[in-house]
């Protein structure tokens, strides 16, 4: 896939965005050791973080929700860009200084900034100000997949998604039914929107250098949605998709069995849906999974 970025959006602010140095600096003045626990590599290269911008789309019209903003590298190239960053950081620490960092670099911009100081896993609408219509983040990658499943999940007002997640997340997100390494995430990825990966990530831009190399995935909420996305219908899908992976080398009749209660039900549910039983999960796309769920 291409990883042609689209023309940069022209800054209304012109931050001073952090560079190496910067970040350093920062990190020793607010006494701050990235932690592997919560999965803190921070972004020093101006020129990522205004790419992750420019591929995310996001303009004046936006408010964007970020999900551990760090020391603010990119929240400032953010809100260069948008109306307003709503950012969430559970360290209490980054959270606290976030605001000090964006006054003292871009101080015509703090007012655009809210801090929430919250873990993403639990944060809901009511605990943020307004609506975000995006979301664009580098993920910690130990939590990267719950965390933008839940953001989709919780945030109905979210139109696009713009992570930095390690490239093996990013490819099993994009990947399409049939791919050896489309599972779990690329269904419920896909149960909310299209999916797809624009770009790539190598490690020189972080600090602490991180063993992994990272990926841009982007993901677009269907305009309309082509099945219900309420939170009981949801469960219902991610359960039988949950199933169906568990055990991806059986195929789907053996694999559904415990889910449906026999593997002749399992079957019964199958066939009903349009699917032949002795294909593997691996093979469906969200669709039929939506179908499969569907069925009584």
């Amino acid at each position: 896939m291409s990883d042609a970025v689209p023309p940069p959006v022209h800054p209304r602010g012109q931050a001073a965005l952090l560079g190496p140095v910067e970040v350093r600096s920062l990190a020793e003045e607010f006494g701050v050791r990235p932690t592997k626990q919560l999965g803190q590599n921070f972004v020093h290269d101006a020129n990522t973080v205004r790419r992750i911008v420019a591929v995310a789309g996001v303009g004046p019209q936006d408010t964007v929700l970020e999900v551990g903003p760090g020391l603010g590298s990119l929240t400032l190239a953010l809100l260069d860009v948008v109306d307003r960053v709503i950012a969430v950081e559970i360290d209490p620490n980054l959270a606290a200084r976030l605001p000090a960092t964006v006054a003292d670099r871009a101080p015509e911009l703090v007012d655009r900034l809210s801090v929430v100081g919250a873990d993403a896993m639990r944060v809901m609408p009511e605990d943020v100000p307004g609506e975000p219509t995006a979301l664009v983040a580098n993920l910690p990658y130990n939590v990267a997949v719950p965390v933008l499943l839940h953001m989709f999940a919780e945030f109905p007002s979210l139109r696009t998604a713009l992570v930095m997640v390690q490239a093996e997340v990013a490819d099993r997100l994009a990947a399409a039914p049939g791919n050896k390494v489309y599972g779990v995430p690329s269904v419920k990825a896909n149960f909310f929107g299209a999916v797809k990966r624009v770009g790539h990530v190598g490690r020189s831009v972080f600090w602490p250098v991180p063993k992994v190399e990272s990926g841009l995935v982007r993901i677009d909420r269907y305009e309309e949605a082509p099945w219900p996305i309420d939170a009981d219908h949801r469960r219902k899908v991610f359960a039988v998709i949950d199933a169906a992976f568990a055990q991806r080398r059986k195929t789907l009749r053996a694999a559904l069995a415990t889910w449906a209660g026999s593997p002749a039900e399992a079957e019964r549910r199958l066939v009903a849906a349009g699917i032949e039983p002795s294909t593997r999960g691996e093979r469906l796309d969200a669709a039929a999974f939506v179908r499969l769920a569907g069925v009584s």
